[in-house]
């Protein structure tokens, strides 16, 4: 009898290690499939817009959320239909997702593209410009307009600042165009915070690709510069937020949320110190804690 319920209490407890294993590697799937697909970084955008209305102090608009949700897949989607080359050393895996679908891939791209214009157009022609702007942006930083010239890609230093910028004027303007009235200073100190938040990010992940660039001939400032370098640099970028600080409590900015915005800066210092290692492969780690900072970031600053 005890040899008995013994061996029950195995199967029973290999049937619970089996099942939570499945669901593991389900979860793991869909991870990356959404990582592949830019699904998740479309989800972080949108936290990352609601965090801007909050700054701002409005409403968010869910046409808004909802058009930058659709503007971020499709710009990265097609980012992705155009890197497929130096992705199959930087990423295989995500370009083996991308080619299994890359039919359906194309058009719902495309559908999001016009979704995402029509919602924006619901709040004014100023917004629709706003998600007008990456839309250009990500054709001119990928293709590569005349055999003579390289790609807005493939100039050092040049697809960082551009990959900045539409996120700044998406999450900053945007949320202006509802607020109205607003302070130039405030307006600026939102722009830099998610500019410079930008900034950091893309240069972080060129540390990740610095293998697959070099093959390829891309000049990224890691391949430029070197992992010291790059890592020194993005410490000095992060250091700008001290100064941001203080002015923003100077003018007496978003003092609710101030914890919050130490701790995204403090974050800032810890993801380039454990990812900005020479020889380190991150993996989906990367994408998790630096693409998803603002679907952690967020509550935090809903709970204050």
């Amino acid at each position: 009898m005890e040899l008995s319920h013994g061996y029950a209490e195995h199967l029973k407890h290999k049937k619970v290690v089996d099942m939570l294993n499945s669901f593991s590697g389900l979860a793991g799937a869909v991870f990356a499939f959404m990582v592949s697909t830019s699904l998740f970084l479309a989800a972080s955008g949108v936290f990352k817009l609601y965090l801007s209305f909050i700054l701002y102090g409005v409403e968010p608009r869910w046409n808004l959320l909802a058009a930058t949700f659709l503007l971020v897949f499709s710009v990265y989607g097609i980012n992705k239909l155009t890197d497929m080359e130096e992705d199959e050393i930087n990423n295989p895996e995500r370009v083996g997702y991308i080619k299994r679908i890359e039919g359906i891939f194309r058009h719902a791209i495309l559908v999001s593209l016009l979704l995402a214009v029509f919602l924006s157009a619901l709040t004014s022609l100023w917004a629709v410009l706003v998600v007008l702007f990456p839309i250009a942006a990500g054709v001119l930083y990928s293709i590569r307009l005349s055999p003579n010239y390289p790609r807005l890609k493939d100039v050092t230093g040049v697809k960082n600042t551009i990959i900045a910028t539409t996120w700044a004027n998406g999450t900053a303007f945007l949320p202006y165009l509802v607020a109205g009235n607003v302070a130039l200073s405030k307006v600026a100190l939102i722009y830099y915070f998610f500019f410079m938040k930008s900034m950091i990010n893309t240069i972080l992940f060129d540390v990740r690709d610095i293998e697959g660039d070099r093959v390829n001939g891309i000049r990224t400032i890691p391949v430029k510069v070197g992992f010291r370098k790059s890592k020194a640099l993005l410490i000095a970028l992060n250091s700008t937020f001290l100064l941001w600080l203080a002015l923003a409590y100077h003018l007496g900015y978003f003092e609710r949320y101030l914890p919050v915005l130490i701790f995204s800066i403090l974050n800032g210092y810890a993801y380039i110190l454990r990812f900005a290692r020479e020889g380190y492969k991150p993996g989906k780690s990367l994408d998790v804690w630096v693409d998803g900072e603002w679907l952690y970031t967020l509550p935090l600053a809903l709970i204050m």
